[in-house]
């Protein structure tokens, strides 16, 4: 009864700012009961490169009940995000049971290219928001050994005559390079950027920083030379390119000629297997089940750009999630922003005016890798396990999204 007066009081109450609004703790907030997440292995080469959609799904399935040690009876519905694969659906509905769901948990999938993962955590959170659901759990999962998100014909004709709806035709690499050139961003720029995402990287890989969001997952690898199968246990993200340096980088080959050449595979997000998963209950549901709360549900939104920048998304997602709050960027303790590609990562930074040194801390995308769907989980995985290292309270993530969108997200960490 205490609790909920303080409840209503604080509702009623007008607050000093909007960072003492999103702090307040409300038995109805949504909150993060566990963030999780496979390591990130080298698509083609690396260890999921044998393990497809379905297999990804059913092992880290079987690690959210692992780890969180509840009953996966309590979750009312499972949306995975998911870019490459339209079967998913199938898959995360027959993942579900073998891992241990039963037919009473509901599932799906969702499409929002990079941000995926993030509208998945979004949707599940706005289920239990208005009391659709009690609790579900969000995934972003991606095998992009098995797929891509090319399209296989052009638009139709009358799409194409759009010069606009025309652009949601080019390759990525050729939005980076029209970012590049349109804002001037240089090779040495995007170079630099990347070759601190790589020390970053690096650096927290070897002070075991991702040790407390990545799980064990074991699978089967082939030897592409015999044939020969064998049982792998991953523990540690393959794509982080130890040594590489500012030097190193420039003398990497452009890989979008004739579109442009400071765009290459060096300051460019490496195509990745991975999956991370994220579980979400109200705080008084939370508590009653003895669940422990990492960190609350803030809010997510979605915006639009030309699709030939696709990349800079964040850009004018971030402005309008904190517009909406009445925050600033001050307010926020630690960004985590898609490094799709150094050229879109390096205009955010210097357009919002970031302060570098909280911005992707561990390193991003180029480092790490970024399974499409995946990302948006994962950064929140990561956020907030470097909010706990740093004991800082304010998470933003943001991604940008093919075609021309952006999406953010916010959320406060409990586990200081």
């Amino acid at each position: 009864m205490t609790e909920r007066l303080k409840s209503i009081v604080a509702q009623i109450s007008p607050s000093t700012s909007g960072l003492s609004a999103i702090t307040t703790k409300n038995p109805d907030d949504v909150v993060i009961t566990l963030a999780i997440r496979t390591p990130l292995t080298k698509a083609h080469k690396g260890g999921f490169k044998d393990t497809t959609l379905d297999g990804l799904l059913v092992k880290t399935l079987k690690q959210v009940i692992a780890q969180s040690k509840l009953d996966p009876a309590v979750v009312d519905d499972i949306c995975c995000g998911n870019v490459s694969d339209a079967k998913a659906a199938y898959y995360v509905r027959a993942a579900m049971l073998a891992a241990g769901f039963p037919n009473t948990t509901s599932g799906s999938s969702l499409n929002r290219f990079c941000s995926s993962g993030l509208k998945a955590v979004q949707d599940i959170a706005n289920q239990i928001a208005v009391g659709a659901i009690e609790c579900g759990l969000a995934i972003g999962a991606e095998s992009m050994t098995q797929g891509g998100d090319r399209l296989e014909r052009p638009f139709v004709d009358e799409i194409l005559a759009n010069p606009e709806a025309a652009d949601c035709m080019m390759p990525m690499g050729h939005t980076s390079e029209n970012v590049g050139k349109d804002f001037n961003i240089s090779r040495e720029r995007q170079d630099r950027f990347a070759a601190e995402s790589y020390r970053r990287a690096e650096a927290a890989q070897k002070a075991g920083w991702f040790d407390d969001e990545i799980v064990p997952i074991k699978t089967t690898i082939k030897d592409p030379k015999t044939g020969e199968t064998k049982e792998v246990t991953l523990t540690k993200d393959e794509g982080i390119r130890a040594g590489t340096t500012f030097e190193s980088l420039q003398k990497v080959k452009p890989a979008f000629l004739p579109h442009g050449d400071r765009s290459h595979a060096g300051n460019s997000s490496q195509l990745t297997d991975g999956a991370a998963a994220v579980l979400l209950m109200k705080r008084s549901k939370a508590e009653a089940l003895g669940q422990p709360i990492l960190a609350k549900y803030v809010g997510a939104t979605v915006a639009g750009l030309p699709p030939r920048i696709m990349g800079i998304g964040p850009s004018v997602a971030i402005p309008k999630l904190l517009s909406q709050f009445k925050l600033t960027l001050d307010d926020v303790d630690l960004i985590e922003i898609n490094e799709a590609f150094a050229s879109m990562a390096v205009y955010c930074l210097e357009t919002l005016k970031i302060d570098h040194s909280k911005l992707n801390v561990r390193g991003g995308a180029i480092a790490l890798g970024h399974p499409l769907a995946c990302t948006g989980a994962r950064q929140i995985v990561t956020g907030l396990s470097e909010c706990r290292r740093q004991k800082k309270k304010v998470l933003l993530t943001s991604m940008c999204i093919g075609t021309g969108m952006g999406m953010a997200g916010l959320f406060v960490n409990e586990q200081l």
